[in-house]
Formats: C-alpha cells, structure tokens, sequence
C-alpha cells in the first residue's frame, strides 16, 4: 500500500506552471495519494480503537491519555475534525482482520486508493449487516458491485445506490428502516454569542422533500438549471444569476419568505390556538427622534429603525409602540382573560418572567393581574404581569403580591414570612426596548 513515486513528486508542485494535461495528472495522482494516506491512517485509526477497548477501562489507550473516547484520541493526534475521525475508526476496521467478510471488496478498493474512506463508510452503513431475511453471500455481492461503482460515482449517489440495493435485498423491512430514519429527525436552534442564529436539522427523506422542491426552484438557475424556458421564467433566472447575493443567502431568504407566508394563511392549522407572528418592539421616543434600535421579539440584539418601518404595517407583524411611560398598550376590558393581543403587548414589554433571576422566556409565561380580579382589578396590559407558571403560583399561594413602583414600576412585595420588612424586590422588564426608557 505505498504510494507512487509519481504521485509524491506532485508534493509542492507549483500547478500554475503546468499545462492541462500535467495539471489534471497531478490532481489524478494527488488524489490516488490521499486515499492511499487516508487508509493508512484508518488502519492506524483501528488500531487505536482496539487498544482503546471498553472492558479495558481506564487502562485503554485513549482513558490513559485522557482522550476519553478512541475517536476524540485520533482527531487530536491526525489534527481531522471529529467527524472524519469517527470515519477513519469505522473504515479503518474494513482494513483489519477482524474485517466483516461481506465487505471484503469495499476493504480491498480502500486499500488499493480505488475506494475513498467516505464512500467505503457510506457502503458500509447503506448496507448494512446481515440478517434473517439478508445473507451475507448477498451483502457481499452488493458490496462488490458498490466497490467497483465507487472510483466514478459521487458519494451521494454512492450512498443512494447503498440502500436501494439494501431495499432490493430485504423488501420486507423497508417500511421499518424509513422508520428508523424518521426517529432520527430533529431540528435544533441556538443563538451564538455574535447575535448570529444557528440552525441544526436532520430530515428524513419525506420530511425534507418539500425542502429539496423549494430549493431547487429557488436557485437551479444559478446552479445551471434549465436553459430552454418560457420568456418570464428565462426573466426570473436571469435575476436570479445576477442577483448579488451568495447562494446560500438566497435559499436562507427563500425559507425565511415562505415561513412567512405559511403562517399567514392559517395559523392556527399549523400553530395551534396561539397566533404566530413577528413582534417588531420600538419605543416612540425612539421613532420620533431617530435613535436607538427596534427589536424583533426577544432577540437581544438592536436592528435599525428603518427595518421598524418597512415591517411596521407588514402582514404576519405584531407592531408594539412603547409610549414614553413604558407601556406598550392600555386595552381595558371587562373580560377576566387577558387577549391575544394583550399577551403580545406584555410579552413585548416584559420579554419573559418578570420576577428577578427568572429567565423563563415570554411563550412559558402567564398573564398576572396585579389587582386580583376578584378585587376589582381591570384586565388591562398597566396592571398586568408576565410570570412562569412556578412563580404566578409563588404569588398565588405563598403570600407574595405585585405592586407598582414610581422608581422601578413593577416590584414583587415577599410576605412576612420571607422578610418581616416586606422590602420590594425591584422585578425589571427583560425587553430591551422597554429597557431604553429607563436610561
């Protein structure tokens, strides 16, 4: 398994003095070179983990070492992320005698440079192993198929022949196997430290179908869609084309349009009996004399004021104007429940709990009236509060009450039994918006 001498002499070349046919040689045998590498470092990957085994305990390589798992000890040393580590594992195990015998061929292409790591894995986990209904003799002929289509097919379509042969082989359980993908399906969302939103998903073919359709009709034309279309769709490619944002900006602003939309047609289908809707937070002071920041719902950070006005009267937009006195609204009514409207209003000027040290966000939240209903108290946004469920039943059942402060505005008053003095404990709206005002 040593590499060309050609294929080393590639090593620092510079390309920009090479004609085309040198050019494509060297990227030919610079890439034999890499798999060639790739594999060696599998096998050494493999090697890893064996002497890294679990009933080995602290006495394994790896927990010696303090790597913790055998992967995170190959990503250290190799300088791979953590994904190519944990493939190296997986495909370095091909290489060794403990090599499971239907993917022979897959492990003889790896070691000849024929059969990149990443497709060797993405045969062996479309696959799979035997079982009642699948022998290995036909594992192993799928396998030899795969490994001679993988030197001229692309990983993804490598991998789409994987399991279509693993559908062809076992029928029975396809259902069971789309199953298991789905179980697999998520969709995380953090906010980073730069303001910046990351999304993280994971769709099962049914589910990310739909996806695929509007991506691929938002941005085929700039990656070489059709050319024989009507007038207005060669129009619509055309901007597409020239349009100056990167691909990956025009798919995100595609979703974000479509998002949009969808919830405007029938929110509650989709989203049940609360109304979604973009909250669009600004204080008049601000709007009137040009300054500050508008917020969009409880995103901590600031956007311009000119995205408070193009979205200030926009479909699918909650607009909340703080008055000069902190209050986004004052919607007296009769009725003891607070509306919808109301909620939006004390969710823009709260931003979540108001009791102090509670990060409970706004959608966790119930609407409080300060002056029990019972006791005559207006179901009005001056005199309404947002607190968590386990602090509305604080105040309910433990004695404490909401008051207003001139200096603070809301502050929770703690009964005897928590401080005989009854000192009020500042609770500070969490909008930053709302938070201007006070400075």
């Amino acid at each position: 398994m040593s590499p060309s001498a050609p294929a080393v002499t590639w090593l620092g070349a510079d390309p920009s003095v090479l004609d085309d046919a040198a050019l494509l040689t060297g990227a030919r045998e610079l890439g034999e070179l890499r798999r060639l590498v790739e594999a060696s470092l599998g096998v050494f990957a493999a090697e890893v983990k064996h002497r890294s085994r679990r009933e080995d305990g602290f006495g394994g390589l790896a927990q010696r070492l303090g790597a913790g798992t055998p992967e995170k000890l190959v990503e250290q040393v190799s300088g791979v992320s953590k994904r190519e580590s944990q493939t190296l594992v997986r495909v370095g195990q091909l290489l060794t005698v403990d090599a499971d015998p239907w993917l022979a061929a897959v492990g003889a292409g790896v070691a000849s440079g024929e059969v990149s790591v990443v497709k060797a894995d993405v045969i062996k986990n479309g696959l799979g192993a035997p079982t009642e209904n699948v022998a290995a003799d036909d594992l192993a002929d799928a396998a030899q198929e795969l490994a001679r289509l993988a030197p001229t097919m692309s990983v993804e379509k490598l991998a789409a022949r994987a399991r279509e042969l693993r559908d062809e082989l076992d029928a029975e359980n396809v259902r069971d196997r789309h199953r298991a993908m789905r179980d697999k399906r998520y969709w995380y969302m953090r906010r980073r430290s730069d303001g910046m939103t990351h999304i993280d998903a994971l769709l099962d073919p049914e589910s990310a179908e739909p996806y695929w359709a509007a991506y691929d009709a938002a941005t085929s034309p700039r990656r070489g869609g059709p050319r024989f279309v009507d007038s207005e769709s060669k129009e619509r490619a055309k901007k597409i084309v020239n349009d100056e944002r990167t691909l990956g900006q025009i798919a995100l602003d595609t979703f974000v349009d479509l998002l949009r939309i969808a919830t405007e047609t029938d929110p509650n289908k989709l989203l049940g009996a609360k109304r979604y809707a973009v909250r669009v937070l600004v204080t008049d002071r601000d709007l009137r004399e040009r300054t500050g920041a508008a917020f969009l719902g409880n995103h901590p950070d600031g956007v311009p004021l000119e995205i408070a006005d193009r979205h200030i009267c926009d479909t699918g937009i909650v607009p909340i104007h703080f008055t000069d006195d902190g209050e986004p609204l004052r919607l007296g009514t009769t009725k003891r429940l607070f509306t919808a409207k109301q909620r939006d209003a004390l969710a823009a000027r709260d931003g979540g709990c108001r009791f102090t040290e509670c990060d409970r966000p706004a959608s966790w939240c119930e609407a409080h009236h300060r002056i029990p209903w019972k006791e005559g108290g207006p179901t009005d946004t001056r005199d309404g509060v947002l607190l968590c469920r386990h602090h509305h039943m604080l105040v309910h059942d433990n004695g404490w009450a909401i008051d207003r402060d001139p200096v603070h505005g809301f502050v929770a008053i703690p009964p005897r039994t928590v401080d005989p003095a009854q000192r009020p404990i500042p609770m500070p709206a969490r909008s930053r918006a709302a938070a201007r005002l006070r400075r």
